[in-house]
């Protein structure tokens, strides 16, 4: 991992820090539109993120590409146990939910993401697994979630504690909510997850979590052989390898249970670079493996840049508009 938070990780800061039927939350103009039952599949939900680099309309993305869910992220700590977008935006009310209400109008869906690599992580701020679960609650009821993405990275990650933590909340959500999806989403080795990585998963199995798809970010790897393609089905077999150990699974399951948030373009790490021939090489996995979820980082970034274009704008190659999210779009589970 790197020393610099890279950009996957690092939207808190760019962006200043600063099937459920629930009742509705709130009534009038401003009250969450009732989900209704998106075409296509979540397990297809590229990530975008509202805060930075110019980011598309969520509608005009659906258009182009015809893809149907989205991770929005991130939902972060307000300072104490207290969910916020970007740990200052209010969960209602505001353009976030706006944006969910529009492509919950145009057909689609949402999963949300709680987590990154920077900013208060509401799983260190919460001082027991059920007041973490309670502030799940709260973004779960904002938005009468189908599928919540939990993106432990950074000291959230490293800290045994922690984990443990997160890993007993998901269990209470789980069973307050059910038919909920719930994805663990992490860093990995070449290799699969690292040490911190399989005891993670470890401690879901001990816990009896019954997750639905532990997700592994396959990129920045401080070095590896062959393809970026190459190299993510290698790390998705170490994590199938885990979760196959862990929870006591036969092959097949153990497939299902896994998932996959890749990168577009440039990576943060100099001179690796996923390309949409990787994509396809992981789409071809995924087909051949229905594992729980193809994604990537992000829908903000796939387009060609233009001179002096941000890396948190654009993908840093050559591409056609939304090439990366039109692979992505034909994983159907």
């Amino acid at each position: 991992m790197h020393v610099a938070a890279p950009r996957r990780r690092a939207a808190a800061v760019a962006a200043g820090l600063g099937c459920l039927v629930l009742p509705l939350v709130a009534s009038g103009p401003k009250a969450v539109a009732s989900a209704p039952l998106a075409a296509g599949t979540m397990a297809a939900a590229p990530y975008e993120y509202l805060g930075w680099g110019n980011p598309q309309k969520p509608t005009d993305v659906m258009a182009a590409t015809g893809v149907k869910w989205f991770t929005l992220a991130f939902v972060l700590s307000d300072g104490g146990c207290n969910p916020k977008w970007d740990g200052s935006r209010a969960l209602t009310g505001g353009s976030d939910q706006s944006a969910i209400n529009a492509i919950r109008g145009a057909g689609g869906d949402v999963v949300v993401s709680v987590g990154g690599w920077s900013g208060n992580k509401l799983g260190e701020k919460c001082s027991s697994a059920s007041a973490l679960a309670g502030a799940y609650q709260k973004v779960i009821n904002a938005y009468h979630l189908k599928a919540l993405d939990i993106d432990i990275e950074n000291t959230e990650f490293s800290n045994a504690t922690v984990r443990k933590r997160v890993v007993d909340a998901l269990k209470i959500v789980k069973t307050n909510n059910p038919g909920i999806v719930t994805y663990v989403t992490m860093g990995t080795t070449p290799g699969g997850p690292d040490a911190d990585g399989k005891d993670l998963i470890k401690k879901g199995a001990a816990a009896g979590l019954a997750n639905d798809g532990w997700v592994i970010m396959p990129f920045d790897f401080g070095g590896h052989s062959g393809s970026m393609g190459s190299a993510t089905v290698s790390a998705l077999e170490g994590l199938k390898s885990a979760v196959k150990s862990a929870y006591g699974y036969g092959d097949d399951a153990a497939y299902r249970h896994i998932g996959v948030s890749s990168m577009n373009g440039r990576t943060d790490e100099a001179g690796e670079t996923v390309t949409t021939g990787d994509f396809r090489t992981i789409l071809g996995y995924a087909k051949q493996h229905h594992i729980a979820r193809y994604s990537f980082w992000s829908v903000n970034r796939d387009r060609q840049c233009g001179s002096g274009g941000s890396g948190d704008a654009c993908s840093g190659v050559s591409q056609a508009p939304y090439a990366f999210t039109k692979i992505v779009v034909q994983y159907t589970g």
